[in-house]
């Protein structure tokens, strides 16, 4: 269970992961895609969230954030509400092959807690760990940036469309990402990064 991994300064950056329950590959969709830029894009303009990077898998989505206003598990709660109703509303309405199978797994997601009573999308917590040096925040965003390639989509982070890769190399992507600063890399290091981070 998540339960361990809780948020205890609300203004500090974390990197976050939040994952489907059952591990349903929601995300093989794009549709299902880019509502989760969307709200992210949302929670950027309208509530003052910092996203430093992300990467949107076929079940799970890892972010690495930070709340200006010092209340990053409400934004985060609001964040998983929306998508959950928003992503369940299109799997019932629109046209998906896959629809009584996910919405059953979504279904029996309820049995064994009460919050929800018809459908649960997202798994409870978000495995949040938070950000205490420059050096961690890298291995994050490596972590993040090579998740793609190391599950054979891609053979370079910044051909992956949903993710924060081709912002830090092309200055641009789907999503306002605020760049990290480039960190104090060590020549071993180095070969594991230098495809994707550029050195001004």
């Amino acid at each position: 269970m998540d339960r361990p991994y809780k948020i205890a300064d609300q203004g500090k950056a974390h990197f976050i992961t939040t994952t489907v329950v059952d591990w349903v590959d929601v995300f093989t969709r794009k549709a299902y895609r880019d509502i989760i830029i969307d709200s992210l894009q949302y929670a950027i303009e309208h509530k003052a969230l910092v996203v430093y990077g992300y990467v949107i898998m076929s079940n799970h989505v890892h972010i690495v954030l930070q709340a200006k206003d010092n209340n990053l598990s409400d934004i985060l709660r609001d964040f998983k509400k929306f998508t959950a109703k928003a992503i369940l509303r299109k799997i019932q309405t629109e046209i998906e092959s896959r629809r009584e199978w996910m919405l059953e797994r979504f279904k029996k997601a309820t049995e064994t807690h009460q919050r929800n009573k018809n459908y649960q999308f997202w798994r409870y917590g978000n495995h949040a760990e938070e950000i205490y040096t420059e050096k961690f925040l890298w291995s994050k965003l490596d972590y993040i940036h090579q998740n793609p390639v190391k599950a054979g989509i891609i053979s370079r982070p910044q051909d992956y469309r949903y993710s924060s890769a081709s912002n830090y190399i092309n200055n641009e992507g789907l999503l306002a990402v605020t760049l990290a600063a480039n960190p104090v890399v060590d020549v071993l290091q180095l070969s594991n990064i230098k495809n994707y981070i550029r050195y001004d």
